[in-house]
């Protein structure tokens, strides 16, 4: 599905996003733009990338902003899921605090929700909880997270059961139940992150 195709996917359809009938330098449409933390605004944009293996246009947040608490995100509107599978390929480009790149799941806010998070710079794999602004790490793994490399990153949701993977390999599980009830999903970076984005999959199970 290309971007701008409306509405909620149906339980068990997938929606995909790829951003190939986006204009070059704006925002995408079918996406609600925000910020956790600090610093400036968020400038979320859709680029050229010609490596890109989903098609030369990918989103990325552009602000190159290096306050270390600004987290900005791109949620995708028209759906809401409590079970969900949600995945996207990314290339780290460039960020000297961070080199992050997430997915963020049952996202109530701004500031509560889920965030799988890959770092190119520390070479690790975390998951957090983001309760009333704060992140709060409860499970993770070391692993290489290649720069100027596209990768998927994914993230399974059901019940209290988490489950994260890279490449389609996943790295680990774990148990929480902060939020229980259905929210949006999108994508999120930190600080000074340059990544980008591409092929979006949310799919709600169950």
């Amino acid at each position: 599905m290309a971007l701008g195709a409306g509405g909620a996917a149906a339980g068990g359809t997938p929606r995909r996003l790829d951003f190939e009938d986006a204009t070059v330098g704006e925002q995408p449409a079918g996406f609600s733009f925000a910020l956790t933390g600090g610093g400036g605004p968020v400038r979320w944009a859709v680029l050229e990338d010609a490596s890109s293996p989903a098609g030369p246009k990918v989103l990325a947040e552009t602000s190159r902003d290096r306050t270390d608490n600004r987290f900005p995100l791109a949620i995708l509107d028209g759906m809401e899921a409590r079970d969900v599978a949600v995945s996207v390929r990314f290339r780290p480009v460039s960020g000297s605090v961070d080199q992050a790149a997430g997915l963020v799941a049952r996202l109530r806010d701004a500031r509560n929700y889920y965030v799988a998070r890959a770092n190119g710079l520390e070479n690790n794999v975390r998951l957090y909880r983001v309760v009333e602004g704060r992140r709060i790490q409860f499970a993770g793994v070391d692993t290489r997270v290649p720069r100027d490399r596209w990768q998927t990153l994914g993230l399974r949701i059901e019940g209290e059961r988490l489950v994260v993977s890279l490449d389609g390999r996943e790295l680990f599980a774990a148990r929480d139940g902060t939020f229980a009830e259905a929210g949006r999903v999108g994508l999120w970076t930190k600080a000074d992150s340059v990544t980008h984005f591409d092929g979006l999959e949310a799919e709600r199970l169950g």
